[in-house]
């Protein structure tokens, strides 16, 4: 499982810390999420897996580098599960 951070600015050590302790919080989570939905034979160590953090918002989305087979069995719950609601934008 690999994180794309999306940060707007300049990365400061306070942002990499940011960055950090999102990802020790993200990565055992998403794991629980990806071992109760995928069975054994969907790429079963998460490599496939990639993610873009929005640092500032701290939404989590699965990117579009992940191969769409997995994006369609993950998609429907994921922003409840991850995000603890759907994102809503305003744009």
């Amino acid at each position: 499982m690999k994180f794309n951070w999306v940060i707007s600015g300049k990365t400061d050590p306070a942002t990499k810390k940011v960055c950090i302790d999102l990802e020790y919080q993200l990565r055992p989570k998403i794991t629980k999420f990806l071992l109760a939905r995928l069975d054994a034979d969907s790429c079963a160590d998460f490599s496939c897996f990639y993610f873009d953090v929005d640092v500032e918002n701290k939404w989590v989305t699965i990117s579009k580098r992940t191969p769409q087979k997995f994006i369609d069995k993950v998609q429907r719950d994921f922003d409840t599960e991850i995000n603890g609601s759907t994102f809503i934008s305003v744009a």
